[in-house]
């Protein structure tokens, strides 16, 4: 295998996984759907990564998640299916199966997603896995949990920006479990799906080993700012109280980032593991966020 073809390329995960895959002749195609486009794919394998991410803002179009993740996605996977590349990999999500997790999220959780974002995701998912795969050829769905890593921001920042701040963490009441992703462990895992012939095609979840409350992660971003850690149990009545006004009103702390902030959301990482025939993986969920919350720092 010499030639990746990869979309999304400039993205987050894109730049870190060209470093990564060095090694390789790595081509970025910039695609975004056209009705009855004929997408020509040249190499060993291609790497689906672009689309259309979760709107924080609430201001996209639900027809934008449906054609840049369901539509596109249909056109690739059929060109691969024409082309001589070995190699299919399609980055869906979690969001593809459940917004809210009770328990554990394992690849055999039935997928009941909510939001346009992840039923498109699902769409997607549906008609790769619906489609026959010509001898010869491996197809891998990969489901990440959050991805964080150096100047990636994303939901971390609301909480980094709180305790740089200096001030207190009013949710220490709550006890939750989270699973996250640094992005040295997804590049790890995608180079070695590509490498490794045996590893049948099929669904797998991406998370790192361990899980963390978000006290724990508090605690993390204070060691990264050499600052003592400054917690205060607030007794979740009142909370609530705060989420209904911050509803109403333009405030920080409203019903949908305490959600965010408190949540249960553990993805367990064992099927892609056990194929692999690997116990760990090359980093921990600590030294990630570590590393992330410094790239934060030296901006």
């Amino acid at each position: 295998m010499h030639k990746i073809i990869v979309t999304g390329l400039t993205g987050f995960v894109g730049t870190n996984l060209k470093k990564y895959l060095s090694s390789y002749e790595i081509e970025s195609l910039s695609v975004r759907y056209i009705p009855n486009q004929k997408i020509e794919i040249n190499a060993d394998a291609i790497i689906h990564l672009a689309g259309k991410a979760h709107d924080l803002k609430k201001v996209s179009r639900p027809n934008d998640y449906y054609e840049a993740n369901f539509e596109l996605t249909k056109q690739i996977f059929d060109s691969f299916l024409k082309s001589k590349a070995t190699v299919f990999i399609f980055m869906s999500t979690v969001k593809a199966v459940a917004d809210k997790v009770d328990g554990i999220l394992t690849e055999d959780t039935v997928p009941n997603p909510k939001t346009h974002y992840g039923i498109a995701k699902q769409q997607a998912e549906e008609y790769v896995l619906g489609r026959k795969l010509p001898e010869g050829k491996r197809v891998y769905i990969l489901r990440p949990c959050m991805i964080h890593g150096p100047e990636n921001k994303g939901n971390l920042n609301l909480l980094y920006q709180l305790v740089a701040k200096g001030l207190p963490w009013p949710l220490a009441a709550f006890q939750n479990k989270r699973s996250f992703l640094s992005i040295e462990n997804l590049c790890f895992l995608i180079k070695n799906l590509i490498e490794n012939k045996m590893v049948v095609s099929g669904v797998y979840n991406c998370a790192d080993d361990e899980v963390l409350s978000t006290n724990e992660l508090v605690q993390i971003i204070s060691l990264a700012l050499k600052r003592k850690s400054r917690s205060i149990a607030v007794p979740k009545s009142i909370i609530s109280t705060i989420a209904k006004i911050g509803d109403i009103i333009r405030f920080p702390l409203n019903s949908e980032t305490i959600q965010k902030l408190t949540e249960n959301y553990e993805v367990s990482n064992k099927k892609i593991k056990t194929a692999l025939e690997i116990e760990k993986l090359p980093h921990t969920a600590q030294y990630g966020l570590e590393r992330t919350i410094k790239s934060f720092i030296n901006k």
